[in-house]
């Protein structure tokens, strides 16, 4: 006996299989969401005083919703509009990291160098052991030169020239850690990235991401320089000090801007993340943004292990362990139920801000609010968890692969009886040395009996190419059947797995 499974059912199944979901943003669900997320951001203005936010949400591959509240300018009276500019501090660091990465994919550097390369005065520098290995390019990426966090001190850096800063490499450097060794946020790293760039590329910094990110992109309400912004749009920075809103100076742009200086709307910014989102997934076809699919995938992975939080609570108060990485100016973040968030949050004197976005659920969320250090991130964290809750979002479906789909038909017609099945063609060279036929038929005789006639299959669930389960639907129960596939081609059945799962009364 073997079950019969046709293909015409098969190929049918495959209708289920997409590579980004479409999110119904005319829906009731979505529309009550996002009037939650509305008043979240609204109550936490209204409890915490706040001069005046502004966030917005990206879906299908645009900006699909925004919300402003309060003042960008309460001296003049100029309120938060859809085109207020805020300056987005630490979210300028992933520029970078884009940038670094054309220059690699051009040829024109290799992240693993030693960036006294294209640094000079970095040769000179002493290191905390006689062991250490020179900073690299990659190093200076991910948090991992051995520089301490410098937040506060990096914040009054944006404006130093470029000479007052090589001359402050030249002077040497202090170390937390050895290079390569832990996580510890730098800006100075950031500003070392900024000078590779220029060495380079020949151009500045400031010059080549405009012309070769942001210009692309269309974002062209952002900037590097304050006072190139119109009073009109601009929005202020203010910190609470004596029962009073207090306006916080602005730092013109300069050497130290590529780790925090630059200042854009939501509308631009939200170009961008649908940018980052478009890598996913990988896939075939033309390939023409800024920066090739492939890198901006590999800017988006944890290069650095950045931290464990097992007793993270979200805010409806489930406890999740999560943890977290850094990528090349990105954070990265994996949680208990399985949901990865990439980002970047922002703080400066006037200024708070995050942008994250799920990436397998095409959807993300940036938000600026004119307070020094305001919690954008758990807004936005918040606000996402709301969103994939609430309006029942759902993770991106891996399309399977033909070849799993061919050994899954052919596994399917071998059961249960696997008549013949040692000389099949199918199976990897390890498979019966690893199983042995007498059990395999046995186990299979007992579940099948169990589970009754057979109905029909499911669709594969898949986990990658090689990798997935189906079920079997049987009168009285299913049977779950898992398979990986070899790394040989045409890959084989190497490892295999029947499991009865009686059904709920």
């Amino acid at each position: 006996m073997s079950i019969k499974i046709s293909c015409l059912f098969i190929c049918v199944c495959l209708s289920a299989f997409v590579q980004a979901q479409s999110i119904d943003i005319n829906s009731s669900d979505w529309k009550k969401v996002i009037q939650e997320t509305d008043q979240l951001f609204t109550d936490f203005a209204a409890k915490n005083n706040q001069p005046g936010f502004i966030y917005g949400i990206v879906a299908n591959g645009k900006l699909v919703h925004l919300k402003t509240s309060g003042m960008a300018n309460r001296e003049m009276g100029i309120p938060v509009k859809p085109g207020s500019v805020f300056r987005i501090a630490s979210m300028s660091k992933s520029f970078a990291g884009v940038a670094i990465l054309q220059l690699r994919d051009q040829g024109k550097l290799q992240l693993d160098e030693p960036a006294q390369l294209y640094i000079p005065e970095l040769s000179d520098i002493q290191y905390p052991t006689t062991d250490a290995p020179p900073i690299t390019i990659r190093h200076l990426l991910t948090h991992a030169a051995g520089f301490p966090e410098d937040n506060p001190w990096g914040d009054r850096q944006l404006d130093i020239s470029e000479d007052s800063m090589h001359a402050m490499f030249k002077r040497g450097i202090s170390f937390s850690t050895s290079p390569g060794t832990a996580y510890e946020y730098s800006n100075m790293g950031f500003a070392m990235l900024g000078a590779i760039i220029k060495k380079v590329s020949g151009m500045s910094y400031q010059e080549y991401i405009e012309e070769h990110i942001w210009k692309p992109l269309g974002m062209h309400h952002t900037y590097w320089e304050y006072s190139a912004v119109p009073d009109s749009t601009l929005a202020i920075g203010y910190r609470w000090l004596n029962s009073s809103w207090e306006a916080q100076p602005m730092e013109h742009d300069g050497a130290y801007g590529i780790m925090g200086g630059i200042l854009t709307t939501a509308e631009d910014f939200s170009r961008y993340m649908n940018f980052m989102l478009s890598a996913w997934p990988a896939r075939n076809g033309s390939d023409n943004s800024p920066l090739q699919r492939s890198s901006l995938r590999e800017m988006q992975q944890p290069w650095n292990f950045a931290g464990l939080n097992p007793n993270y609570k979200y805010p409806d108060g489930r406890i999740c362990p999560t943890a977290a990485g850094y990528g090349y100016g990105l954070r990265w973040s994996k949680d208990c139920e399985g949901r990865i968030t990439v980002g970047h949050s922002g703080g400066l004197p006037g200024f708070g801000s995050n942008w994250s976005i799920l990436p397998d659920y095409g959807i993300g969320i940036v938000s600026f609010i004119n307070h020094t250090y305001a919690p954008a991130t758990t807004l936005n964290i918040q606000s996402l968890d709301l969103l994939v809750k609430k309006a029942a979002l759902q993770p991106r479906t891996i399309p399977p692969s033909p070849i799993l789909l061919q050994r899954q038909q052919e596994l399917t017609a071998l059961l249960p009886d696997w008549k013949n099945a040692e000389q099949s063609s199918i199976f990897a060279e390890n498979f019966f040395f690893d199983y042995q036929i007498d059990s395999l038929r046995k186990e299979a005789k007992t579940l099948f009996q169990s589970a009754g006639r057979i109905l029909r299959s499911s669709p594969v669930i898949v986990e990658n190419n090689l990798r997935g389960t189906f079920t079997l639907n049987g009168e009285k129960a299913d049977l779950k059947v898992y398979f990986t596939l070899s790394p040989e081609q045409p890959a084989k059945i190497q490892a295999y797995r029947l499991r009865l799962e009686p059904r709920e009364k």
